[in-house]
């Protein structure tokens, strides 16, 4: 569990807080937490975030919490190393960076050993990829300082989805360095189900809409006349990038082929029900 991952690391306790944040849920997730805080009083803080539902606003409130010079941020199924506190805050420390981006490995669960488990795990979290060419990383692998916020301000809490990606800009267009750090590694279990991984791009195409209406130098303008949002992947190419990464029979890689394309598809429907409206 995130928590005791968290909890469980040879970083000195005395030096950091856990501000573990719920937004809005429905089962005994505030219940849990609070037996972490009755146990580790001084370390484990339980936040609630009920007035604005997505991740901004619940990391926002963590970030307003939060009484270090460096923010580490992670999402709540996410497990890490031991040392992975320690040895990020001394990358940030000794480099002096102001923004890093952690590597993130995709796991499959036991028992879910599924074809849609096998896809996100080739395609994952490109978090270098990211870093490089667009500027932002993945908010759940997230290391920045405080100062950082205090420059550029907070996650927008309007995006239901994206908000990693234009925060991370704003940090870039700010001046702030932006740094990869393959060294320190995250894992994050695999998505075993197609329906889980199609209401992600869902959700995905939605704040890509947003970011457009939001922020309209940021992201290109779509259009759902344009064809090419409903012409599948390029075969060829499709084919390279799983068996560079895979050893796939030539089912598999069909069938990871009509994933792909149901992922866009459905990145295109979240788009154009955000767009016209619906969404609002």
């Amino acid at each position: 569990m995130t928590l005791d991952a968290v909890i469980d690391q040879t970083y000195p306790k005395a030096a950091y807080e856990v501000l573990a944040v719920d937004n809005g849920s429905t089962d005994d997730t505030q219940d849990v937490i609070r037996s972490y805080e009755e146990q580790y009083p001084d370390l484990v803080q339980l936040l609630v975030e009920d007035e604005v539902q997505g991740p901004a606003a619940a990391r926002n409130t963590g970030v307003a919490e939060s009484e270090g010079s460096i923010l580490a941020f992670i999402d709540a199924d996410m497990t890490v190393e031991e040392t992975w506190l320690e040895h990020a805050i001394a990358s940030m420390e000794s480099n002096d960076w102001d923004y890093m981006g952690c590597n993130v490995e995709i796991y499959v669960e036991d028992g879910k050993d599924t074809l849609t488990a096998k896809y996100n795990q080739i395609f994952g979290f490109p978090i270098q990829k990211y870093i490089e060419e667009q500027q932002f990383s993945g908010t759940g692998c997230l290391f920045t300082r405080r100062e950082v916020f205090d420059e550029v301000g907070n996650f927008d809490e309007r995006l239901f989805s994206g908000e990693d990606q234009e925060f991370g800009n704003r940090v870039y267009d700010a001046g702030f360095g932006q740094h990869y750090q393959p060294a320190i590694t995250m894992y994050h279990p695999a998505r075993s189900s197609l329906t889980s991984l199609l209401k992600k791009h869902f959700r995905l195409g939605r704040g890509r809409a947003q970011m457009q209406r939001y922020h309209p130098s940021r992201v290109k303008k779509p259009s759902v006349l344009n064809p090419r949002n409903y012409l599948p992947p390029h075969p060829i190419r499709f084919y390279k990038s799983v068996t560079e990464v895979a050893t796939l029979t030539w089912t598999e890689v069909i069938l990871l082929f009509f994933i792909a394309y149901m992922k866009r598809l459905t990145s295109t429907a979240g788009w154009a029900y955000e767009h016209f409206g619906e969404g609002d």
